[in-house]
C-alpha cells in the first residue's frame, strides 16, 4: 500500500466520522486529489454531486480534508490554508 493510499483510508474514515444525521451523504472527490507541501489534500462533496459533477446539487463550504502524510494526521483545511490547494506546489 501506498503513502498516498493509507491517507486516503484515514481521509475516508475522517468523513465518515464527521458526517452529521442532517446532512446529505459526502464521498471523496478522487479525480482531484493534490499532493502539496506534504499533504495530501482530499476534497469530497455530496454523493449526487459527484455523480453528475451539477453544480446545483453541490455542498457550500466544503473544505477539503488534509492528511499530514508524515505524520498521518487528518483534519478539515482552515481558510487560511486555502492557498495549498488553490495554488498547490509538488
Amino acid at each position: 500500500m501506498t503513502e498516498q493510499d493509507k491517507a486516503l483510508q484515514f481521509a475516508v474514515a475522517f468523513l465518515a466520522n464527521s458526517q452529521g444525521d442532517d446532512e446529505p451523504p459526502p464521498a471523496i472527490d478522487t479525480e482531484r486529489l493534490l499532493e502539496s507541501d506534504g499533504l495530501l489534500i482530499v476534497p469530497y462533496n455530496s454523493v449526487q454531486y459527484l455523480a453528475s459533477r451539477e453544480v446545483r446539487q453541490q455542498l457550500l463550504d466544503c473544505w477539503p480534508i488534509l492528511v499530514d502524510l508524515e505524520r498521518e494526521v487528518v483534519r478539515f483545511g482552515t481558510l487560511d490554508e486555502r492557498h495549498l490547494w488553490k495554488n498547490p506546489s509538488t
